[in-house]
């Protein structure tokens, strides 16, 4: 029998030990571990590792701390563009949606869209109309919005109008004229996304993702998150990867898609493979950040190229472990 196993992450970055007050390490942390805990009983109760990811991303989707579904970041006109996407390692059936500003949680319509169309990605108000005739909830697009966020929005766009900020480096920016620092994430070098792998008992992989995109980005920009084989992918033959980072430099190389590519045609390992897209091949087109990843055996790599990554695993039958920096 396989030992279930999830693992999560919440954005990666250059992170200042200076900047984290160890209250504001300890909220993350126990954010991490709270979410940990969620997706683990799913898993112990005999739960599918869809489920499990499922669960854990919508819970990271409901905490501000991090920019998914509410805390999303702004656009550069002041407005939510929501994607998500879920892929099932046993069948390989994947679903994802993008520009959305209405659902509350995002990554539920991923997966509505994987069971019930005979499509994998919808977009904007095809998306929207599809959650809706799903019958998942919908908010008013405010619900979304918090104040921090909205302070990265227009520091950044006084600072830098004409750059896209990636989710925490936002806070870092409005943290600097501050005595005590909103986030410990330096403002040019964070990456913002969610997202859960896992493995259940039954030897089946499950990956999902979810952003709230980049502070100040272009309406209608969609990065790696939602993409299938870039920010998203599971098999059962290789791994379940979820990835964080400069989404355009992620897409182009197909960074999610190139673990399991790497673990079936060259036998790589599972730490082997992660390690080499994201220490090797994700720099040499300047691609920061990080992802986690579990093979069909129940290991876990969570490798990460930026000096922090907020992440963690657990294992059925065992204490959950989240970390922060290296």
């Amino acid at each position: 029998m396989i030992q279930p196993v999830i693992a999560i992450h919440g954005g990666a970055g250059a992170m200042s030990r200076a900047a984290m007050s160890p209250e504001k390490e300890q909220e993350y942390l126990a954010a991490l571990e709270s979410i940990l805990t969620a997706g683990q009983a799913v898993l112990a109760k005999g739960g599918s590792a869809l489920d499990a990811v499922t669960e854990a991303v919508r819970l990271l989707e409901d905490c501000p701390l991090f920019n998914a579904g509410h805390g999303a970041v702004f656009t550069s006109a002041g407005t939510h563009e929501l994607d998500a996407a879920i892929m099932d390692g046993a069948t390989l059936r994947s679903g994802a949606i993008a520009n959305v500003n209405r659902v509350r949680n995002p990554v539920f319509a991923a997966r509505k869209v994987m069971e019930n169309s005979k499509h994998v990605f919808f977009v904007g108000e095809g998306a929207e109309a599809f959650a809706r005739d799903e019958g998942l909830e919908l908010v008013d697009p405010s619900y979304f919005s918090t104040e921090a966020r909205r302070e990265q929005l227009l520091r950044v766009q006084r600072e830098t109008p004409d750059a896209a900020v990636l989710d925490h480096d936002g806070q870092a920016m409005v943290a600097r004229g501050q005595p005590a620092p909103a986030d410990p994430l330096d403002a040019d070098k964070k990456f913002g996304t969610v997202g859960a792998v896992a493995v259940d008992a039954q030897g089946n992989l499950a990956a999902a993702t979810s952003t709230g995109g980049i502070t100040n980005k272009q309406v209608g920009r969609v990065g790696d998150a939602p993409l299938i084989g870039a920010g998203t992918y599971a098999s059962n033959k290789t791994c379940a990867v979820s990835t964080t980072g400069t989404g355009e430099m992620f897409i182009r190389m197909v960074a999610a898609y190139d673990v399991a590519a790497q673990m079936e045609y060259c036998g790589a390992s599972l730490e082997a493979a992660a390690d080499r897209v994201v220490m090797e091949k994700l720099p040499t087109i300047g691609g920061k950040g990080g992802l986690v990843a579990v093979d069909a055996q129940g290991n876990v790599a969570l490798p990460f190229n930026t000096e922090g990554m907020y992440r963690g695993y657990a294992r059925v039958g065992e204490k959950p472990v989240a970390a922060i920096y290296r």
